[in-house]
C-alpha cells in the first residue's frame, strides 16, 4: 500500500527540516526545525503551516538542534495537539533549547522596538519563552532501539546517529514498506561522541548532505587551536568563538581542557556565555552511556571555562580587556550573545574570530568566511578587522567519504534515495558520488515536493 512523502523543509538548503509522512489517514512530521540563514528562507517561518496544523498525528525528532527542533513552539500556536517522539537526551536538551530559543527572540524583538529597527511597532518574536516552555507537556521520550507503534501498520525505532547527544536516524516501517531518515549524522572517529550506528535493510532513505561536497580535513584541530589561542593571548586579544550551544560548545571546551592540560595554551580568563550551553554541558556528563567521556574528563571539560548565566554579567565582559576567550551562541552568528560580543570587539585587529562549523548561506557565520569586511548587526553595520579563522576537522557531521562508508558499511539497498539537508551545490555532489559509487537511484526534493512511495 502506497504512502506519501512531502518535504516541507531541507530541501535545497541546509535549514527547516520538515518531512510529512502521510499514510490511511494518519500524517507524521519527522522533525520540525526552523528555516534560517537567507531572507526568503527566515520568511518562510512566518508564513502559515502548508499542512492543516491541527491534523497532524504526531512529530518524531531526530535531534534538538533549532533547524530540526525550533519551529515546534510555532506549530503548537497554529493547532497541532498531538505527541512529538524523541530520544530521553534530546527531550532534556529540548527542555533547554526551546526556551532558551523563545527568550532570545523575545529579547531581540524588544532590543529591535528600542532602537526602532523593525519595520513593525512593537516588534514581535516568532514564539516567546512562555510558549516554547508549555510546548515541552508535549514531548514524549522513546529510548534508542524500543519500537513505537504509532498505528496498526506504522512504527519507528531510533538508532543512534553520533552528532550531538540524543541524536538519531529514524527507522520506520509503513504498511510493510521501511524507510529511513538519517538526521544529521556524526563522525566515525569523534573524539566525544560514538560513531552512527549501522543502518537496517530499507527500501527508502532520506539523507543529509550537508558536507556532501566536502571532506574534513586528516589533522587535529587542537594544533590550529593552540594556535589561534596563543597568537590572539601575545597580542593581548579577544577570542571570539561563535558556537552551537549542544554539541559543539562542548567539544570546544574539551578541546580545551586538553591544551591546557598539556600545557600548550596559557591559563588565562576563559569564558562560555551562553546559559542553554552551561545547562547542555551538565546534561552531557549526566548522559554518560551516550559517549566515550569518562565522570573525570566531563568534570575536566566543564571546569575550563567560567559561565555567564546573566545578561549583566554578559555585557560586562564587552568592559573586559583581552587576553580572554569567549564561546557564545549562536554558531552560525544568527543570533543571540555573540552578536554583543561582536559588535564590542570585532572591530580591533588584535582580536581573532573563530568559526568552528557549517556557516549556512546568508547567515552572517558565511558572511565572514567569505571575508566580508563588515556585518549587519541589530540594523548597523559592524567593521570586521579582527582576524577571522576557520577551524577545520571539528564539524559535528560526517563528510561525503564517511557518510559513503557508513552507507557501505550497513550493507543497504535502497529503491530510492532522497538527498536533503544541503546547500544546492553539497547536494548534488552528493548525488552524483552516490549514484557512481554505490549505483543508488538519488533523487534532490524541491521544497513541498509530494512523492507517492509503493
Amino acid at each position: 500500500m502506497a504512502f506519501d512523502l512531502k518535504f516541507l523543509g531541507a530541501a535545497g538548503t541546509v535549514t527547516g527540516s520538515k518531512y510529512l509522512l502521510s499514510h490511511s489517514g494518519k500524517k507524521i512530521l519527522i522533525d520540525c526545525g526552523l528555516f534560517q540563514g537567507l531572507k526568503a528562507l527566515r520568511l518562510k517561518n512566518w508564513e502559515p503551516f502548508p499542512v492543516k496544523a491541527a491534523d497532524i498525528d504526531c512529530i518524531i525528532l531526530t535531534h534538538a538542534h533549532i533547524d530540526h527542533s525550533g519551529y515546534i513552539p510555532r506549530i503548537i500556536k497554529e493547532g497541532f495537539k498531538g505527541p512529538i517522539y524523541a530520544t530521553p537526551a534530546t527531550k532534556d536538551l529540548c527542555r533547554i533549547l526551546l526556551p532558551d530559543t523563545g527568550y532570545l527572540l523575545e529579547e531581540e524583538a524588544e532590543y529591535l522596538t528600542r532602537i526602532k529597527r523593525s519595520k513593525h511597532s512593537p516588534a514581535l518574536p516568532l514564539f516567546n519563552q512562555r510558549e516554547a516552555e508549555q510546548s515541552l507537556k508535549y514531548f514524549d521520550a522513546i529510548p534508542f532501539h524500543e519500537k513505537k507503534s504509532l498505528s496498526q501498520d506504522i512504527s519507528f525505532e531510533f538508532r543512534y546517529a553520533g552528532h550531538i547527544l540524543g541524536a538519531a536516524s529514524v527507522v520506520m516501517n509503513v504498511a510493510g514498506r521501511k524507510i529511513i531518515f538519517t538526521g544529521d549524522v556524526g563522525r566515525r572517529n569523534d573524539n566525544i561522541l560514538y560513531p552512527p550506528e549501522n543502518l537496517p535493510a530499507t527500501d527508502y532513505l532520506v539523507t543529509e548532505s550537508t558536507y556532501g561536497n566536502r571532506l574534513h580535513k586528516k589533522v587535529s584541530p587542537l594544533d590550529d587551536l593552540a594556535e589561534i589561542v596563543n597568537e590572539t593571548y601575545k597580542r593581548g586579544g579577544v577570542v571570539m568563538i561563535p558556537a552551537f550551544a549542544v554539541g559543539r560548545a562542548q567539544a570546544l571546551m574539551y578541546d580545551l581542557s586538553l591544551l591546557r592540560q598539556q600545557k600548550r595554551i596559557p591559563d588565562f580568563p576563559m569564558f562560555l556565555n551562553s546559559p542553554m550551553a552551561v545547562n547542555a554541558s551538565q546534561l552531557f556528563c549526566e548522559y554518560n552511556k551516550l559517549h566515550k567521556l569518562s565522570a573525570a574528563e566531563c568534570t575536566e571539560m566543564c571546569d575550563i571555562v567560567k559561565y555567564v548565566h546573566s545578561a549583566e554579567e554578559s555585557r560586562s565582559l564587552n568592559g573586559r580587556k583581552g587576553p580572554m576567550l569567549i564561546i557564545a551562541g549562536s554558531g552560525m552568528v544568527t543570533g543571540g550573545r555573540i552578536l554583543h560580543h561582536l559588535k564590542e570587539f570585532a572591530s580591533d585587529p588584535k582580536n581573532t574570530i573563530v568559526l568552528t562549523g557549517f556557516q549556512a548561506a546568508g547567515t552572517r557565520g558565511e558572511a565572514l568566511e567569505r571575508g566580508a569586511e563588515s556585518i549587519k548587526i541589530h540594523g548597523e553595520y559592524v567593521p570586521i578587522r579582527a582576524q577571522v579563522k576557520s577551524l577545520d576537522n571539528v564539524s559535528a557531521h560526517a563528510d561525503y567519504s564517511e557518510m559513503l562508508q557508513w552507507f557501505s558499511q550497513s550493507k543497504i539497498q535502497p529503491k530510492k534515495v532522497f538527498i536533503t539537508h544541503g546547500e544546492p551545490s553539497a547536494a548534488d555532489e552528493f548525488r552524483r558520488r552516490i549514484t557512481e559509487t554505490l549505483k543508488w537511484d538519488c533523487i534532490i526534493p524541491s521544497q513541498d515536493q509530494l512523492f507517492t512511495l509503493e
